[in-house]
């Protein structure tokens, strides 16, 4: 009978905490601090994202329901709800955001030889932006309009595994342009955003770091043809030509050539028209990356669904940005748990086996396989139904 550790601690043990460490002492988190320190704070708050806890009431409720297994599970400190709401609203938020760009190293790592569908060796990025709205009463800081606070998560994901490579969050009113500022363009690479980032002076600038970029044209979108290329009707694509910009201000903001492709998506019988700096990938090949970006929306639906980012536990900006990254901790982790332990379920399914196995004494790899194995058995279970 394994009379060992918690679920709970076994999944603590995949975070490198010496590395937390150095991030906490880089921006001296537990200077002064006597009790529940920042490693305690991360794994309360990972752990309130792991079982879907509503509030800081809820969180110290269930904590203390377990009281004799939390010091095993690496809670030492006395936890009540005025501890947890003053570590949210004191403890740098950088120290969780540093944190997590350490897992996604390690995420990206794991993940760098998922097949994505294509035969492209380049690294592929979704580029897009997501609003939380939030009360403007209770959060004045993240003023979007009049009578309307938010806040944005803009994310640059590497396709490859779905791994959030670049995360910034910002108040509802910076638009999505200004985030191509931010980035440092890697060379080689194929960079896939909608029309909200055609601005074509700092698409130049990406082009001249030698990366590609794949995007939407507007509809007054003016220019002249220099070249037709063949294309083959049947793959949807109506054109593939090589044009130059003619309005005064663009053609001044991106001097060379573009290449202009239009493609007729027979599912959702729409016409759509990108513009590229690739001239080497053929037209469909450019169409089918495109349409991966669909897989950014869907993280988008995925977090909000299954990890607490719509509600918050304080109403600070430090306290916001420190939930939302510990969320995005918690999605790393899972990521990384299913790669290393060579998992076969989706995430939603090996969370859904985790929020109600945290406290269980048992190899973790027996808690998936003896869950999974439940769910196969009630699914071709031929007991009567009680209802019938």
């Amino acid at each position: 009978m394994f009379t060992g550790t918690t679920i709970f601690a076994q999944i603590m043990n995949f975070l490198p905490w010496r590395r937390f460490q150095t991030c906490v002492a880089r921006y001296r988190g537990d200077h002064k601090v006597k009790t529940f320190k920042c490693s305690e704070h991360f794994r309360v708050m990972a752990f309130a994202q792991l079982t879907y806890r509503e509030s800081l009431r809820d969180i110290e409720t269930c904590l203390r329901a377990m009281s004799s297994r939390l010091y095993h599970m690496g809670i030492r400190s006395t936890l009540s709800r005025n501890n947890l709401a003053h570590a949210n609203e004191t403890r740098d938020w950088r120290i969780y955001a540093d944190f997590a760009h350490l897992l996604i190293n390690k995420a990206k790592i794991l993940y760098a030889d998922e097949p994505l569908g294509i035969d492209l060796e380049s690294t592929i990025y979704a580029l897009d932006s997501t609003t939380i709205d939030l009360c403007m009463n209770l959060f004045p800081w993240a003023r979007f309009r009049k009578t309307k606070s938010a806040i944005k998560l803009h994310t640059l994901m590497n396709l490859r595994g779905s791994i959030p490579e670049f995360i910034h969050i910002s108040d509802g009113k910076m638009h999505d342009i200004n985030i191509l500022d931010l980035l440092i363009p890697a060379p080689g690479a194929f960079y896939i955003m909608d029309r909200a980032y055609l601005d074509f002076k700092r698409l130049y600038h990406l082009h001249q770091q030698r990366a590609f970029f794949i995007t939407r044209a507007k509809s007054n979108f003016n220019f002249k043809r220099r070249y037709s290329h063949e294309v083959e009707p049947s793959t949807g694509v109506q054109c593939d030509q090589t044009i130059i910009l003619t309005t005064y201000y663009p053609a001044k903001n991106y001097p060379e050539p573009l290449r202009r492709i239009r493609f007729y998506d027979q599912q959702r019988r729409k016409r759509l028209v990108f513009l590229t700096n690739n001239f080497d990938l053929p037209a469909e090949t450019i169409a089918q990356l495109f349409k991966f970006r669909w897989h950014i929306e869907t993280f988008f639906k995925w977090i909000k669904m299954h990890l607490r980012i719509k509600s918050f536990f304080g109403t600070s900006e430090n306290a916001v940005k420190v939930q939302i990254w510990t969320a995005v901790s918690t999605y790393l982790l899972v990521a990384i748990i299913k790669k290393e332990l060579g998992l076969e379920q989706s995430l939603y399914t090996i969370l859904q086996v985790l929020s109600i196995s945290l406290f269980e004494k048992m190899p973790i790899l027996q808690a998936f396989s003896l869950k999974y194995e439940l769910a196969q058995n009630d699914h071709c279970c031929k007991q009567l139904s009680l209802f019938d």
